[in-house]
């Protein structure tokens, strides 16, 4: 595999096949990718809607109306359209859970190092409760954790992508109650195979220069 290859084909996908879906096989990598993410303390404080079928679809462009409409076809031709959404909540019962699970995949070899993972995963959580306050913003950076490591991964499996936040987060959680569920919608990702009139698989990526934005300690 070369990733530089891969880094440099993968782009923001502007138009869709519609007659190109997404094999289960595929589909099964593509959850894989989503569920295995790295995050912060292995907190995972994320929750992904996935739709494939145009009635599903549809429920994801109740947040592309109005001033983004210029998504709404991009969902409608996609093979498969991910919303990411992020916990607005860690508490005590959610905290335990996760112990819980890691616990039973047997990630501890005695009750001292797991009361130190569940000590520690507390400590940064209430450093940005109380005293950043920023709890909200810092899950939602391990969703965006996770949308970045989607991206390269589907680049891999040779499946084009086009990340969005032009949507109404807010028409999306009331779509599907996700604040009543602990939720909020963060961004949406839409995957499939790139059309023929997608201008911007055409054009030349640009990134500022390695020596710009690199520095190598001696």
């Amino acid at each position: 595999m070369d990733i530089v290859e891969i880094l440099n084909r993968r782009y923001s996908t502007k138009e869709f096949d519609p007659n190109k879906k997404i094999s289960q096989e595929d589909f099964n990598q593509i959850k894989s990718l989503l569920r295995l993410s790295p995050s912060s303390t292995n907190i995972q404080p994320w929750h992904f809607i996935i739709a494939d079928s145009d009635a599903g679809k549809e429920r994801i462009t109740k947040g592309t109306q109005g001033f983004y409409q210029f998504n709404s076809e991009k969902i409608l031709n996609a093979s498969h359209v991910i919303v990411f959404c992020s916990r607005t909540s860690a508490d005590d019962d959610y905290m335990q859970h996760l112990l819980d699970k890691e616990d039973k995949d047997g990630r501890y070899p005695n009750e001292e190092v797991k009361q130190m993972v569940y000590g520690a995963r507390n400590i940064f959580a209430d450093m940005h409760r109380y005293d950043f306050k920023d709890l909200q913003h810092w899950m939602e950076k391990q969703v965006y954790l996770n949308i970045g490591n989607l991206l390269l991964g589907v680049a891999t499996l040779g499946i084009d992508a086009l990340p969005m936040e032009g949507v109404d987060l807010k028409a999306l959680d009331e779509e599907f109650e996700l604040r009543q569920k602990g939720f909020t919608a963060v961004a949406v990702v839409a995957l499939g195979y790139q059309g023929e009139n997608d201008f911007n698989a055409k054009t030349p990526k640009s990134r500022l220069s390695e020596e710009e934005i690199i520095t190598v300690l001696d």
